[in-house]
């Protein structure tokens, strides 16, 4: 595959062609979700790269359809500091038709209650005009008022009285309050980092 937004100065459509370059001999192939995250030490590496298998791979997966689904699990997994430290799960909820398309579902009002059981901490995919689960997110889960107003957090000391923006008055910045996200989240972490589920899983 030939992505020409690499090598012209307009985007155009990936176009395929007929040549076949052989598989790698040097790391092993991994795929995984798009969606993760990722440790600050690995980061660094991947920048500063003290080896040359960060520019290696990122130079392997110039061609590819979707590298993100393949670069970050290639390299986390080909390098001996760090695959060792993977956790095979992106975090989200998401739903999939039966048997699974290329595409999940958008969720709708009706998930509410299997996103919050998941205990995942993020969720995809929204519809761009199905706002009534969003709504539902922001007031339920995230004690929101309004659109406008940002997420209140341990630092927002004002009043709630008569609509008032509790973030209207700031106290400390890094004053932390974990509320009941906080628990769901420990809860599938520790799942994640049981014994049947974290060591078996890691690069397989």
């Amino acid at each position: 595959m030939i992505d020409p937004g690499l090598y012209m100065s307009k985007k155009q459509e990936l176009f395929f062609i007929t040549q076949k370059r052989s598989g790698p001999t040097q790391f092993k192939l991994f795929t995984g979700s798009a969606w993760m995250v990722l440790s600050r030490s690995f980061i660094d590496y991947m920048i500063w790269g003290w080896d040359t298998l960060p520019r290696t791979l990122l130079m392997y997966y110039t061609n590819f359809v979707s590298s993100p689904e393949g670069y970050f699990h290639t390299l986390i997994c080909n390098a001996k500091e760090f695959r060792n430290s993977t956790v095979n799960s992106d975090l989200h909820f998401i739903a999939w038709d039966n048997p699974p398309k290329q595409h999940p579902l958008y969720l709708m009002l009706d998930d509410f209650e299997k996103i919050v059981s998941s205990n995942a901490p993020f969720a995809r995919k929204f519809p761009r005009n199905g706002t009534a689960l969003l709504d539902k997110i922001d007031s339920e889960l995230l004690s929101k008022d309004g659109a406008e107003r940002a997420v209140p957090g341990g630092w927002c000391l004002g009043s709630r009285e008569n609509g008032t923006d509790p973030c209207s008055v700031i106290g400390k910045t890094t004053t932390l309050r974990p509320g009941p996200g906080s628990k769901r989240l420990e809860t599938l972490i520790s799942s994640l980092l049981s014994e049947e589920n974290y060591r078996p899983k890691q690069c397989v």
